[in-house]
């Protein structure tokens, strides 16, 4: 069955790992009747958690898509994974989605990625709640989360259902919304069962509905001049306000609950269907042909347009592709055009799914999320319309990764087969990436984590049978000069016939650190024909890509012919291509040669109790102390320069420090010079490598 654009909520749950979010997305789709009963995380056989690495680790690896329609509303569900190697998967169930929830142990309190995840929202301005899971467990206390979250987050968060009795007395949560109870059954067996609010509680709920008739009241002027005016809302009102004051983001919903309980689950599915915010309350944004950015209404009534979120290949249903409708209507057996490939795409079948199960449909609206069938052009981030060019969706905004590893194949002939492998996990997610590096001859693959790479690598093993060596990336160093020289160099070779004869004298000096390569003609009075000047300059180029300390790349060198020779029948462009990279060569020993290595501006994150401990470890790992930031909810923020030969470890050095909690960004920002030891293990290390490569 298809929904209209105005019968659709779009909805990720998000949180910490461990925290319960499959178990509630089992559990909400077993209460909306779409699966018979609830499994079990360790039972393998939950419908998130479907994939043989998912069931093997016990852990979210991969988005899962369902949905649950409720008075007539369909409510699409992403479950997330909690590591922050998959955060991809995070950020494309943000896109497609108009409310997150973000999932918090009603034991522990909120954690590192929750805070991550609340910064990533807000600066999509993204309408977002919090679920305290888990309040049948000891130690469950709801009033300490909502101050550890207004302490984190500098907001006040409003409870929509509040828990009766905690850990061992727990007896299921209040709608305060509503007005009604909903009671454990069974011990948790059954569905919870609705039921008058019993005495002791009402108390505490009429002054949670105060809260909540305020946020209401914050819904627009009108709703707020009837608040001050009458002290209160009635209920139309109050409905009304939480709808408007929901789309703009200006309050934060909480939930109780203990999925495992059946509980908690009914007030939240109805708040989802009547209060969260619709697609048409946020829409899309895109390109114009011109790079100029647009926004998009979603809008049922315009031509087709949508947008690409994930990849995934089905052993059974072939390649996937997951796309939010954004404009318009997505029907069977139709072509489109995919803008970003400005190609003809002929759409054949067209899903719903719930996690692996596929479910045919007639058509998609405006706000929905379903999957193409078999598209070969399509990939993630592709824009797709109904035969139109124009405008061209923003892509996900995923982060650059920070773990790399240098991977081949024992055997040669199963290079190209591993290549292809790679190209696909790469497709599959958008976080991964693959690329062959012609200056360290080395395949390189690049992630978020050791255990998202693991993890990868561990499924080409298995499904493609390919064995495989994976070892530290080497670095790309350079080499530069640190004093002007000049040499000359003649190049003579006498044959048969015609000869070869040039002779290049060469002035080098350094150049400002960045500042690349600069090259000169001084030549007067025609010793060097102007036609032989092209020779020169790729002569020096040759000499520059492989220098004379460890044949890496010479930067930030300026070189000039001021002199030269040549014979007007031996001579030729090849005579001074070799002149000149030998005469470079020359000068550049004579110049004073010094290595460089890349270093790379680091962002860490880090809860305050591991703060000393990480700047320690930076300033063992020759690191800069830039500067650091309270960026609030006890986490701190480091800013360093630090080589990248000691960060090619470091998400797994900062794992061990911060117990798997910290974070970190990195990008290159400049070369620096290096020398004794360091510059010696370079060196040797570069000679065996040149000893290796010559011996293969």
């Amino acid at each position: 069955m298809s929904h209209n654009t105005n019968s659709i909520k779009n909805v990720s749950i998000a949180g910490h790992g461990g925290t319960g979010k499959t178990s509630l997305f089992e559990h909400l789709l077993f209460a909306g009747g779409v699966i018979p009963r609830p499994e079990t995380v360790d039972s393998g056989k939950t419908v998130a958690d479907s994939s043989p690495e998912e069931i093997e680790r016990k852990i979210s690896i991969h988005a899962a898509l369902a949905h649950v329609e409720l008075d007539g509303t369909k409510i699409n569900l992403f479950d997330t994974p909690g590591s922050s190697d998959f955060i991809g998967d995070v950020i494309l169930s943000f896109r497609a989605s108009e409310f997150a929830v973000l999932t918090v142990d009603a034991r522990v309190g909120v954690q590192i990625e929750t805070i991550k995840l609340w910064r990533n929202l807000e600066g999509r301005k993204k309408p977002r709640g919090f679920y305290i899971t888990k309040m049948d467990e000891e130690r469950a206390d709801f009033k300490k989360i909502l101050e550890d979250i207004k302490d984190k987050f500098k907001a006040e968060p409003v409870p929509i259902t509040l828990p009766m009795g905690p850990g061992a007395d727990y007896k299921g949560v209040i709608d305060v919304l509503n007005e009604r109870a909903w009671f454990v059954q069974d011990g948790g067996a059954a569905l919870e069962k609705e039921g008058d609010i019993p005495p002791e509680y009402r108390e505490e709920c009429a002054a949670a509905r105060e809260r909540l008739i305020e946020a209401a009241a914050d819904g627009d002027d009108t709703l707020m001049e009837h608040y001050i005016e009458k002290g209160s809302l009635d209920a139309k009102e109050m409905h009304d306000g939480l709808i408007e004051a929901m789309a703009d983001h200006k309050y934060v919903p909480a939930f109780a609950g203990a999925a495992l309980k059946n509980s908690g689950l009914f007030p939240f599915l109805k708040f989802l269907a009547d209060i969260a915010p619709l697609p048409g309350t946020a829409g899309d944004l895109a390109l114009d042909g011109e790079g100029r950015e647009h926004a998009v209404a979603v809008d049922p009534d315009k031509p087709l347009s949508a947008l690409v979120i994930k990849t995934a290949y089905d052993q059974f249903s072939g390649k996937l592709s997951w796309v939010k409708v954004i404009t318009g209507k997505l029907t069977p057996d139709t072509e489109v055009l995919n803008v970003s490939e400005n190609k003809k795409e002929r759409i054949g079948k067209i899903y719903l799914c719930v996690g692996k199960k596929l479910e045919e449909v007639r058509e998609l609206y405006a706000g929905d999320v379903g999957i193409i069938a078999k598209a070969a052009s399509l990939k993630t981030n592709d824009t797709i319309t109904a035969g139109e060019a124009g405008l061209n969706f923003l892509h996900l905004r995923l982060p650059e990764p920070v773990h790399s590893v240098a991977v081949n194949a024992v055997q040669k002939k199963e290079e190209d087969k591993l290549g292809e492998a790679l190209v696909r996990a790469a497709e599959e997610d958008r976080t991964f990436s693959y690329v062959f590096n012609t200056e360290t001859k080395e395949t390189v693959i690049s992630g978020m984590g050791e255990l998202q790479i693991n993890i990868i690598l561990d499924k080409i093993r298995q499904n493609q049978k390919i064995e495989m060596e994976t070892r530290i990336p080497r670095v790309a160093y350079r080499e530069t000069i640190s004093k002007k020289a000049s040499a000359e160099y003649t190049h003579k070779k006498q044959t048969g016939g015609h000869g070869q004869y040039g002779k290049v004298v060469l002035d080098i000096a350094p150049l400002g650190r960045g500042e690349g390569y600069k090259f000169e003609n001084r030549i007067f009075g025609g010793a060097v024909p102007k036609n032989y000047i092209p020779g020169v300059e790729k002569g020096v180029a040759e000499g520059m890509a492989r220098g004379t300390v460890a044949q890496y790349p010479v930067v930030d060198v300026e070189v000039a012919i001021v002199d030269g020779k040549y014979h007007p029948v031996d001579s030729s462009e090849l005579s001074f291509k070799l002149a000149a990279r030998n005469a470079f060569r020359e000068a550049m020993r004579q110049a004073g040669p010094t290595l460089l290595e890349p270093i790379m501006n680091l962002t860490v994150f880090v809860e305050d109790k591991y703060l000393g401990d990480v700047m320690s470890d930076l300033s063992g790992k020759r690191g800069k102390i830039l500067g650091q930031d309270d960026v609030g909810g006890g986490i701190a923020e480091i800013r360093a320069e630090v080589p990248h030969a000691e960060l090619l470890r470091y998400s797994i050095d900062l794992r061990s420090i911060t117990s798997g909690t910290g974070s970190f960004g990195v990008a290159f920002d400049h070369y620096a010079p290096i020398s004794g030891r360091i510059a010696e293990d370079v060196i040797k290390a570069a000679a065996a490598f040149q000893v290796k490569e010559e011996e293969e």
